[in-house]
């Protein structure tokens, strides 16, 4: 347990779900974990206790990533933790692999369909037809452009031209479109969508205020602090202003809420993880600027200002995302200014 999260409190301590089963946390709020194959090495998925259309079953939501070893888990969940029902409904928090890649597997196989912001359903279908963002060559050229040209780098980048495809090969043909505010009926409740910027293109978390429990997804971990990163397909964007103002939203929930993440375990103290959230990308944005005041500093430059240790391919990509993203909201709110070098590479310099 690090120092942030001694003031954040877990209700089932060191518990965790066994591969294939649940833990209830309250009677038909199910907690199923699965395994991802990357440093962040799991998933938590919701299982919601629903009838839809006169048909009694359960509400999934997130998916986990496509491969054998998630679909076998996901039998010895359906055969151990779902009464005997089906899924009547799948939600996808957004559109990123381990929360909407085997929506179509699982949609195939009980009928039913996908519920998820009609942004991240569109960017999630186009992303497994091609690649976007995540590897290929106009990831390679733009990586680049900030500085990470090392050609052993770039051949792995664009190595990588399949990459969303391979952990979500489809996407169900329809979806059931959500909107911020929207309130959905799951199993006699209302569960109200919120909704969050700068992690993807349009995140929903969901609010059950008679049960107290926020689906947080990727918006809020207790842990780690959410990958908020620039990508090729919007390589002037501005993410991190979008992201800050997004978490504010959860703070008109009560203290008590009950927050289940997409990674790490359920916990309360949901305001004070929004502070040191905060606090968090205040300091690394005063880290950057200082950094570029010294001297002009690419995003690649910037790497072990914001990430002092190792990293693999895999987590380079989204560490470049995210220096790439405190430098433009630096450089967005006037603190620093941008230069082209006669290299090509995108230099920020302290004003």
């Amino acid at each position: 347990m690090n120092e942030l999260e001694r003031h954040l409190h877990y209700p089932l301590g060191d518990t965790l779900p066994a591969p294939g089963r649940a833990i209830e946390l309250r009677r038909g709020v199910k907690w199923v974990r699965m395994g991802l194959p990357f440093a962040l090495d799991h998933i938590n998925l919701w299982l919601l206790r629903d009838a839809l259309d006169g048909r009694e079953g359960w509400t999934v939501v997130d998916c986990c990533i496509s491969r054998d070893e998630a679909k076998a888990q996901w039998e010895e969940v359906i055969a151990h933790e779902l009464d005997g029902l089906p899924i009547v409904r799948v939600i996808a928090t957004h559109m990123h692999p381990d929360h909407l890649g085997l929506a179509w597997w699982l949609c195939e196989r009980f009928g039913c369909g996908l519920w998820i912001s009609a942004t991240d359903y569109h960017s999630g279908r186009l992303a497994s037809q091609q690649t976007t963002g995540f590897g290929g060559e106009n990831a390679a050229r733009f990586f680049a452009r900030h500085g990470l040209n090392a050609p052993q780098a770039q051949e792995k980048i664009r190595a990588r031209g399949s990459y969303y495809p391979s952990l979500v090969p489809q996407v169900p043909s329809s979806y059931h479109r959500l909107l911020d505010g929207q309130v959905l009926r799951i199993g006699g409740e209302t569960w109200r969508c919120i909704s969050g910027y700068g992690h993807a293109p349009e995140h929903m978390a969901l609010y059950c205020e008679a049960r107290g429990l926020l689906i947080s997804g990727d918006m809020v971990l207790p842990r780690i602090s959410t990958n908020v990163s620039v990508y090729d397909l919007e390589p002037e964007a501005n993410p991190l202003p979008l992201f800050l103002a997004s978490i504010d939203k959860f703070r008109a929930l009560p203290a008590d809420t009950l927050t289940l993440p997409s990674h790490g375990k359920p916990f309360t103290g949901l305001h004070t993880r929004i502070d040191q959230l905060h606090a968090h990308h205040q300091a690394r944005l005063a880290e950057v600027r200082a950094a570029c005041t010294e001297r002009a500093m690419s995003a690649a430059d910037i790497l072990p200002v914001l990430f002092p240790r190792a990293l693999d391919l895999h987590q380079t990509t989204f560490a470049m995302g995210e220096a790439i993203a405190h430098l433009h909201a630096l450089w967005f709110d006037g603190a620093l200014r941008r230069e082209a070098g006669a290299d090509g590479v995108w230099r920020f310099l302290g004003v």
